[in-house]
C-alpha cells in the first residue's frame, strides 16, 4: 500500500524542548499525588483542592501528549495552539497555588503527631509539587509568542493575560464566601463588576480556544479591545468603592477585628478581596497595552 501521509507518530512532540517539559510534568505530577495517596496523606478542602490539581494537571498533559505525540490533535474541532497555551498557564497558576498550599497546610518539621515516615513523604510531595509548576511554567516561556512573530492568540501575553484574571477573579469570589457583601448596593455593584468581568473573560478564551472567532459576525479582536477598555473602567470603580465600604469607619473597620475568628474572618476576606482587585486592574491595564501591539489571527 502506498503511503499518501507523512509519520504516523510525531516524535518532536517528546524530543522537542516543550515536549521534554511535558514528559516532566507527567513525571512530576503522578510522582506528587502518588506520595501524598500512598502515605502523605491529605484533608479538608485545602488538600482536595491540592490533588485535583495535580491529577487534573497530569489527565490533561497526558491528553495533549497523546495527542500530539500521534497526530490526532488535527481531528479535534479547536484551535489546538490556543488550547494548549491556555492550559498551561492554567496548570502554571494550579501548581503553584497547590505547591504553597499543600507544605503550608501538611507539612511540618517535627514528627509528632503524624509520624516521621509520613513528614518525609509530605515533604517529597512539596519538592515535586515545587518541581512540577516549574515545568509548566518552562512550557509558558517556550511557547510564549515572540515579538514579531505570527502564533495564537492565546500565546501572546494579552491572551495569558487573560487566563491570569480569570483565576484572580476565581479567589477573589473565594474570599467573598465570608464577606457579608449585600449589606451595601456598593459592595454589591463591585461583585457585579468582578462577575460580569469574569465571564466576559471566560468567553473571549472559550471563542478562542474552540476556534469559532471566525464565525462571529463582528470583528473579535476589536471587541476584546474594547472589552478591555471597559473592564478596567469597572475595575477602577472596584478599586475605589470596595476599600471605602470595607475598611472606612463610616461604613466599616479599619482594623481587623481582635476577636474575629482565624480563617473566618469577614475583614479578612475583604483585605484579601480589596488587595485582588487592585492585582486584577493592574493586569487589565497591562493586557490593554499589550492589546494594542498584536495581531489577531483567528485559525492558529
Amino acid at each position: 500500500m502506498e503511503s499518501t501521509g507523512g509519520p504516523y507518530l510525531n516524535t518532536a512532540a517528546v524530543t522537542a524542548p516543550v515536549g521534554i517539559a511535558r514528559l516532566l510534568q507527567m513525571t512530576f505530577g503522578c510522582t506528587t499525588f502518588s506520595l501524598v495517596a500512598h502515605q502523605g496523606g491529605f484533608s479538608a478542602a485545602y488538600g482536595t483542592f491540592c490533588m485535583f490539581v495535580w491529577t487534573f494537571c497530569f489527565a490533561i498533559t497526558v491528553f495533549i501528549m497523546t495527542c500530539e505525540f500521534t497526530h490526532l490533535h488535527s481531528c479535534l474541532s479547536i484551535s489546538w495552539g490556543n488550547f494548549t497555551a491556555a492550559f498551561a498557564m492554567l496548570a502554571t497558576l494550579m501548581s503553584v497555588t497547590a505547591a504553597v498550599i499543600y507544605p503550608l497546610y501538611f507539612v511540618q518539621l517535627d514528627c509528632y503527631p503524624i509520624g516521621c515516615e509520613v513528614r518525609d513523604f509530605r515533604i517529597a510531595a512539596s519538592v515535586f509539587a515545587g518541581l512540577l509548576f516549574l515545568t509548566y511554567a518552562a512550557e509558558v516561556f517556550l511557547t510564549r509568542a515572540k515579538p514579531g512573530q505570527v502564533s495564537s492568540y492565546m500565546a501572546t501575553v494579552s491572551g495569558l493575560l487573560k487566563i491570569v484574571q480569570a483565576f484572580v477573579a476565581c479567589i477573589i469570589f473565594g474570599a467573598l464566601v465570608n464577606d457579608q457583601y449585600s449589606r451595601y448596593v456598593a459592595t454589591q455593584w463591585c461583585v457585579a463588576v468582578y462577575s460580569f468581568c469574569f465571564v466576559a473573560t471566560v468567553v473571549v478564551v472559550a471563542f478562542s480556544v474552540t476556534g469559532k472567532t471566525a464565525l462571529l459576525w463582528f470583528p473579535f479582536e476589536r471587541s476584546v479591545v474594547i472589552y478591555t477598555v471597559g473592564a478596567v473602567l469597572l475595575y477602577v470603580s472596584a478599586a475605589v468603592i470596595w476599600p471605602v465600604f470595607c475598611f472606612d469607619s463610616k461604613y466599616g473597620s479599619p482594623r481587623r477585628p481582635g476577636l474575629c475568628a482565624k480563617g473566618r474572618c469577614p475583614w479578612d476576606s475583604q483585605l484579601v478581596i480589596a488587595i485582588f482587585t487592585y492585582v486584577n486592574l493592574l493586569l487589565y491595564v497591562v493586557d490593554l497595552a499589550y492589546s494594542q501591539r498584536i495581531r489577531f489571527v483567528p485559525h492558529l
